[in-house]
């Protein structure tokens, strides 16, 4: 936990807020330990500042994020669409994101169906036969 007494230095936080990148939902745990929340943000965005991917690709991947079935966040699709836009992304680039996104709901059936198909078996054998 971060000492109350000392003010920490976020300025990392700082900018996300600043540029429009900062996610309201990330406010309970900045106020519970800006600190920790700092080093968070700053482990999230070295892959994008070492400049080992191009910034169209990052923005895919920060669609596919936002828009995956664990997170959900809208504002953020809306955002890292514009911005992929603006680097010259064409709609079938993002529709193809969005379709290789989706696939993560596959995940739902495949071990849900095996499972129901278990214990249907199961349920069948249990049942009293008809007379």
């Amino acid at each position: 936990m971060t000492d109350t007494l000392t003010p920490t230095a976020t300025p990392l936080c700082d900018r996300m807020r600043a540029i429009g990148e900062w996610n309201p939902n990330w406010d309970p745990f900045y106020e519970l330990d800006p600190d920790w929340t700092e080093k968070f943000m700053t482990m999230g965005v070295a892959p994008m500042l070492k400049g080992v991917l191009d910034p169209k690709t990052i923005e895919f991947l920060s669609i596919a994020v936002d828009a995956s079935c664990t997170h959900m966040y809208g504002p953020g699709v809306r955002r890292h669409i514009r911005k992929a836009l603006k680097l010259g992304a064409t709609q079938e680039e993002i529709t193809a994101v969005l379709q290789l996104t989706s696939i993560l709901g596959i995940h739902t059936m495949s071990l849900g169906a095996p499972i129901l198909q278990e214990e249907l078996a199961a349920h069948k054998a249990a049942a009293p036969s008809p007379r």
